[in-house]
């Protein structure tokens, strides 16, 4: 699995026109789901996320994780993470699981980050098109790959 993560003062998603998630200060993660991803790897995911201390203390220092704020986070399934554009100038996605894999594997991600402790965990739409918005605050981004987890 591959996740961006940003942190964000706000974020939403909207479907249609309407919003579908929406939360406070917290992380954005865009994730995308590789063909060889088992629950496994979204539970050491999660777990990482979950426990990541990117948002400032009382001395401006990156030293406070989602629990320590109380912050939400936005998951939105995002197979172009995994778009190889090394040859040509159209990406392909094969690395990208297939959607009937990959729907549970992210539905199995946000139940894992609950499991963690984090008590708002909205999403998108798995496959919609879904307009994001975010204020990204810092701007502190991340990219975590599980297949670097220990």
């Amino acid at each position: 699995m591959r996740a961006v993560i940003q942190r964000v003062s706000s974020a939403s998603v909207r479907i249609d026109g309407e919003i579908r998630g929406s939360i406070g200060s917290g992380m954005l993660i865009l994730l995308g789901v590789h063909e060889s991803d088992t629950e496994n790897e979204a539970k050491k995911l999660a777990a990482k996320i979950s426990s990541l201390r990117i948002f400032t203390d009382e001395n401006d220092k990156m030293n406070l994780s989602l629990a320590d704020i109380g912050g939400g986070v936005l998951v939105i399934s995002n197979f172009t993470l995994y778009g190889d554009c090394s040859h040509g100038r159209r990406p392909s996605f094969f690395e990208a699981a297939r959607p009937e894999k990959a729907e549970p594997l992210y539905e199995y991600f946000c139940r894992s980050l609950q499991s963690e402790g984090v008590n708002d965990v909205q999403t998108g739409v798995f496959g919609a098109d879904m307009k994001v918005e975010l204020l990204n605050d810092g701007p502190v981004t991340l990219v975590i790959d599980s297949v670097e987890l220990a």
